[in-house]
């Protein structure tokens, strides 16, 4: 399906431009998706942190309890095939961050979520990549067989955001747009053979394509992140065990490191050994 480019004027009058929550958050902040692992988050331990939610990760959070501080869907089909849990979403959650005909589609009025329309970041010549590059759109070109691909992460969401094949990257840009600076990822296990942790035998389901993309990528997405983006200023910690990525790219961490490290009162020899 055709996307409009980041800088198509929005069609309906409740679309904010994402140049308006640019830098409105700071601290840490969880990336609730579906992996199978997610069902062992307690969130209502960590009620008082902020959390991006995905897709039907929205399942989990309850009606009287914490608000998604963002909820981003880019699976067009999902609102068709889930359309309690993305109703839900629309509910819940404080923002949204769907595609443009998301929006048209949502009936008047919908909730008091602001809504964000998103776009995919604008093509780059190799000669602007290198010689004129922009510091808010980090790209880079990595090589699978006989063909290159471009990858890329963008801070400044008002530009668009690049696609890795899973909705957790774009919830990666969207919290580093926003401000936060420490990130905790809640079942990201990226594994195509255990599923969602939502999804019930004969129920309708999203066609998934982690096991085709993982290594060609979204691997290659989530290590320019870490190797260009991660830093002093934005750390990312996996808390999933059992996920795909490795160590060396996000490090994992326990529910009890999670807090340590929001806290402020990690060990030494934790940070040592788990380098953000």
């Amino acid at each position: 399906m055709e996307r409009v480019n980041a800088n198509t004027p929005a069609r309906h009058a409740s679309i904010m431009d994402f140049a308006a929550c640019r830098g409105i958050a700071e601290g840490p902040v969880f990336i609730v998706a579906s992996g199978a692992s997610a069902k062992d988050f307690p969130i209502q331990r960590f009620a008082d942190v902020p959390m991006i939610t995905l897709n039907g990760a929205i399942s989990m959070f309850p009606e009287q309890g914490p608000r998604p501080y963002f909820y981003v869907c880019t699976d067009t089909g999902f609102a068709h095939q889930q359309p309690e849990l993305y109703a839900k979403a629309v509910r819940l959650s404080q923002r949204l961050a769907i595609w443009p005909e998301e929006v048209e589609a949502l009936p008047e009025p919908t909730s008091k979520a602001q809504i964000f329309a998103l776009a995919k970041a604008a093509r780059s010549g190799l000669y602007d990549a290198l010689f004129n590059p922009d510091p808010h759109m980090v790209r880079s070109r990595v090589f699978w067989g006989s063909r290159s691909r471009s990858v890329g992460f963008s801070k400044d969401l008002s530009q668009g955001f690049f696609d890795a094949r899973t909705v957790a990257y774009a919830a990666l840009q969207i919290a580093c747009h926003l401000g936060f600076n420490q990130v905790f990822l809640v079942g990201v296990d990226l594994d195509q053979s255990v599923g969602r942790f939502y999804e019930t035998p004969g129920q309708s389901v999203s066609r998934c394509h982690l096991d085709e993309s993982y290594e060609r990528r979204i691997l290659p997405s989530l290590k320019l992140m870490a190797d260009r983006v991660v830093g002093e200023h934005f750390a990312v910690y996996n808390l999933s065990a059992t996920s795909r990525i490795p160590d060396a790219v996000i490090p994992k961490v326990t529910l009890d490191q999670a807090r340590a490290l929001i806290l402020g009162n990690t060990p030494q020899a934790f940070m040592c050994s788990h380098p953000a």
